[in-house]
């Protein structure tokens, strides 16, 4: 089924369930709408930009994607290795250019949804439509059980690193600075770009995108694809979500796995993954250790399933998916 006209049709079925039961966040609607604006703006300047500034957008992409990536996801949610202070600190840096909330609030919230994967207790449970967990659920107050889950789990870890607490402190102003402001001012001073042009461009416009690109793997990732190691989960394996976010689309493995720092099965020359080049490449100067992997698990998994299905034993089948089901049947 066409994303798009699945997200369109979910919209409807949300916005009047949720206006019904008065749970509009209507700041962030306020915020995601001045969001959106400003990247139409931003495309409507395109053309008047230079060749380094629209360079310089591009390059924003996995700058600010490694950001999450590499930092608030493997690093600080999963712990899936270590990192030197100078690291940490340059992905602190690129994680404000991304702009999608605190490295705290980001892990805890994404720590919940490991947890509580496709329940109430999960901000952006993907059983409730494909715009819900795109976008939705940032629109909408949060579910009670998430707020709960959120409250019983323990982040002390987080807090223990002063970088991160820094960045807590100086939020929203130090990421909205970062992520609309100095990609103007970097064009401006370097090669004499107009402010506004590359404000809007590589500022507003990326930032639109790039934000797409890491929702997706919150919807179409967990709606879309193979499941080959988890066939019960909804995270599925998805290239197209992997290209976007720069190696986050391999997601039953993901969510197998979540301590795996890689978040994919193969290598690079397997599999997409430019955020494990870059783990792997600061590796080999020193600047990461301790990389954790899911491959011995797997292969022990992989094994025991081969004995049962040689024993006649049924691998279990996957649950009816949302778009499956139909007025509470299941659609054949």
């Amino acid at each position: 089924m066409d994303l798009s006209l699945q997200m369109f049709r979910d919209i409807p079925k949300v916005v009047s369930y949720h206006y019904k039961e008065g749970n509009f966040n209507w700041p962030m609607i306020i915020y995601i709408s001045f969001v959106h604006t400003t990247a139409i703006i931003g495309a409507l300047k395109v053309a008047q930009c230079s060749p380094q500034t629209l360079i310089w957008a591009f390059l924003l992409w996995p700058i600010s994607g490694f950001g999450i990536t590499v930092g608030v996801h493997r690093l600080w949610s999963h712990r899936s290795y270590e990192a030197h202070f100078i690291l940490r600190f340059f992905l602190v840096l690129c994680n404000s250019i991304a702009n999608q909330g605190s490295i705290y609030h980001w892990a805890r919230d994404h720590r919940v949804h490991h947890k509580f994967s496709e329940t109430d207790a999960d901000p952006h449970n993907a059983t409730r439509g494909f715009f819900y967990a795109h976008m939705g659920w940032l629109l909408v107050k949060k579910d009670p059980a998430v707020v709960k889950a959120g409250r019983e789990m323990d982040f002390s870890d987080l807090l223990a690193d002063p970088l991160v607490r820094i960045q807590k402190n100086m939020d929203p102003w130090f990421a909205l600075y970062m992520c609309y402001v100095m990609p103007g001012q970097v064009a401006s001073y370097f090669w004499g770009e107009d402010f506004w042009n590359a404000f809007f461009v590589a500022g507003a416009l990326r930032y639109c995108i790039v934000l797409h690109f890491t929702w997706l793997v919150n919807s179409a990732a967990h709606l879309y694809g193979d499941h080959p190691y988890d066939v019960l989960s909804y995270p599925a394996e998805n290239p197209i979500v992997s290209w976007c976010a720069v190696g986050e689309g391999w997601h039953n493995w993901h969510h197998k796995y979540p301590f795996d720092y890689s978040a994919s099965e193969y290598g690079v020359s397997s599999q997409f993954n430019p955020s494990r080049m870059f783990i792997d490449a600061c590796a080999a100067v020193g600047l990461v250790w301790n990389r954790k992997t899911g491959t011995a698990a797997w292969q022990m998994g992989r094994a025991r399933r081969d004995r049962d299905a040689a024993a006649g034993i049924p691998l279990p089948k996957a649950p009816p998916r949302p778009w499956e089901v139909q007025e509470g049947k299941k659609v054949e």
